[in-house]
């Protein structure tokens, strides 16, 4: 009888499932599979048949493509305040496509220990920019995990939002992924010889899998590989403003109908910018954004959207 599992881990056509009762056992995927391009996610609730396959991917209420995974509750965006400094382009192309699919965004800035508040205070308004525009942002200093003094870190509420929950992890490299995970998960978990081998090297995730959390609450964290670019391919230029929770108030209410706030007059999201009442920084990506949109979309005119 087959026996279903969530997909914790995958590598060279092997794959680890957890199962129900605890257990983690080793997998293959039916040939069927490749004949169809299905590829099996992390994410993915599966059968599992007692030689080893898996028989049946269970339909998916949501799935990414960078980073890949499935059935996601919420996506964890981490970026470092210094050492790297933040990149708030890639910050607003990762909530761009998660707002697309319906998945929830968190905000994690990490390395509070490294700002200076006398010298950092425009990196600091702009951290609250975000919280602004109604999204939840965490600072951490995810390095020390709970002994931090810091009164910026925010470990434990962070955890209050991750339980119970399937929730990727992403951001670029060197903001501090690792040493998060490590104030996360369950450090006695049993995730098999594959998860062991893929969580080798120097620091850097090069497979995506899923790590148990170590609350009582459970739930379980997608690390991914880091990335230092992320386009949106798949959003349609006039459909971006949409997705900018801030924007919602004007929407539909510009002297043009179909206005897309680049350059029309009469744009009340233009003027809520010049007001200062929409963030600067916030409107100079999204017209960035739209920009690259505008051109894939002229260098791809058979572009079907996904």
């Amino acid at each position: 009888m087959d026996t279903q599992g969530l997909l914790i881990a995958g590598v060279g056509g092997n794959y680890d499932i957890a199962l129900e009762d605890g257990r983690v056992v080793r997998a293959k995927a039916r040939g069927v599979f490749r004949k169809e391009k299905i590829t099996p996610l992390i994410g993915d609730r599966v059968l599992v048949s007692e030689e080893g396959f898996i028989t049946d991917i269970m339909e998916r209420k949501n799935h990414m493509i960078r980073p890949a995974c499935a059935n996601i509750d919420q996506a964890l965006i981490v970026f470092a305040l210094k050492e790297p400094d933040p990149h708030f382009g890639v910050l607003d192309r990762f909530l761009a496509e998660a707002a697309r699919q319906d998945i929830p965004a968190i905000i994690v800035f990490n390395k509070t220990d490294l700002l200076k508040p006398s010298e950092d205070e425009e990196l600091l308004e702009a951290v609250e920019t975000y919280r602004t525009c109604g999204y939840k942002v965490f600072l951490l200093q995810a390095r020390m995990g709970r002994e931090a003094e810091d009164p910026l870190n925010q470990l434990s509420l962070l955890e209050q939002e991750l339980g119970g929950k399937i929730t990727v992890l992403a951001g670029p490299s060197g903001v501090g992924k690792s040493s998060l995970i490590n104030a996360l998960i369950d450090a006695g978990q049993e995730v098999g010889e594959l998860s062991e081998k893929i969580m080798r090297g120097k620091n850097t995730t090069r497979h995506a899998r899923l790590l148990k959390m170590a609350s009582e609450q459970g739930g379980w964290i997608a690390d991914t590989p880091g990335f230092t670019s992320f386009y949106t391919q798949n959003i349609e230029a006039g459909e971006l403003d949409r997705i900018y929770p801030e924007f919602a108030p004007y929407l539909g209410t510009c002297y043009y109908p179909d206005c897309r706030h680049i350059k029309e007059p009469g744009c009340r999201v233009r003027l809520a910018v010049k007001k200062g009442i929409i963030s600067r920084l916030r409107y100079r990506n999204y017209r960035l954004m739209y920009a690259e949109l505008e051109a894939y979309r002229r260098e791809h005119p058979l572009y079907e959207k996904k």
